[in-house]
């Protein structure tokens, strides 16, 4: 009996050692599976470095951006048109067209059609274009061909400025139509500069004209007149007796004048579409078409 005790014991002690052995690996496995929450806790900070690294990608990304922008300003040097412009204070003195004087506001603050007339002869001047003047037009209040008819636009309000500026209109979305704003500001009067003769910057008037020739046809037309001078509408508004810019010189009058009715104006009242308010020096070929209407004054 006491043997049989003592196998069973024996057993016992087996099985309890076989047991505690099972047990070992579970507890070595649950101990590494806890790693994996501390894994994760690191890739997640792993994550969270990557969005840092992200962000400081994107500040370099952003620096990166800054660069361009900034070599895209140094072109900016563009306003190399501007030298045109500032060409301004200059003395009214030429080496090739000689002491002048600028008109003063008051020559201009008369009734269009009497400063039509008494503004052939002068010589318009931008940097070192001098152009004499040959051929206008007269545009009054109350004239069914004038700009003034509309009232006061956007387009229209620099005619309803003080005599003296200038006025400066698109024709036909391409040409630009210089135009002496007359009378008191307000009235809304206008005399159109149709033809000049060159006096200086010949060449400067060819390269704007993108015509290589000295005949009449170089300046002959209000378009061309523009063209030459190298002015837009944004020159409208600008004060033609001031120095600098765009001026208007005093010059001599002419020995005799040719009147007769304007050009282009059907769409006005019969009674202005005959009116003899286009003026030219007699004797010169500097004349815009049609010469045929024009008689001696």
């Amino acid at each position: 009996m006491l043997s049989i005790l003592t196998k069973i014991n024996s057993l016992l002690s087996l099985s309890a050692l076989s047991f505690s052995l099972q047990m070992k690996p579970t507890n070595r496995f649950k101990r590494v599976a806890s790693k994996p929450n501390k894994s994760v806790r690191l890739s997640q900070s792993i994550n969270d470095t990557g969005r840092c690294t992200n962000q400081s990608s994107k500040s370099v990304t952003i620096r990166t951006r800054t660069t361009p922008s900034h070599n895209h300003t140094q072109p900016q040097p563009q306003p190399q048109p501007q030298p045109k412009l500032k060409i301004q204070p200059s003395p009214v003195s030429d080496p090739c067209f000689g002491d002048t004087t600028i008109l003063p506001p008051h020559f201009f603050q008369i009734d269009a059609l009497d400063l039509a007339p008494r503004l052939l002869g002068k010589f318009l001047r931008r940097d070192d274009v001098v152009l004499q003047i040959t051929e206008v037009e007269a545009y009054r209040p109350n004239d069914s061909a004038c700009h003034g008819r509309f009232g006061i636009t956007p387009r229209t309000a620099p005619v309803f400025g003080p005599g003296g500026n200038a006025y400066v209109y698109l024709c036909y979305g391409l040409h630009t139509m210089l135009n002496v704003v007359a009378d008191k500001e307000g009235v809304g009067a206008a005399v159109l500069i149709r033809a000049c003769a060159p006096v200086c910057g010949l060449e400067t008037i060819k390269q704007r004209r993108c015509q290589q020739t000295e005949k009449p046809i170089l300046l002959t037309g209000p378009g061309k007149v523009g063209q030459a001078l190298g002015i837009s509408t944004e020159w409208s508004n600008h004060p033609l007796y001031s120095p600098g810019g765009l001026e208007l010189l005093d010059g001599p009058e002419p020995d005799k004048i040719l009147i007769g009715p304007r050009v282009g104006i059907e769409y006005a009242l019969p009674e202005h579409v005959n009116a003899p308010w286009r003026f030219a020096i007699a004797g010169t070929s500097w004349i815009s078409a049609p010469k045929n209407t024009l008689r001696p004054a």
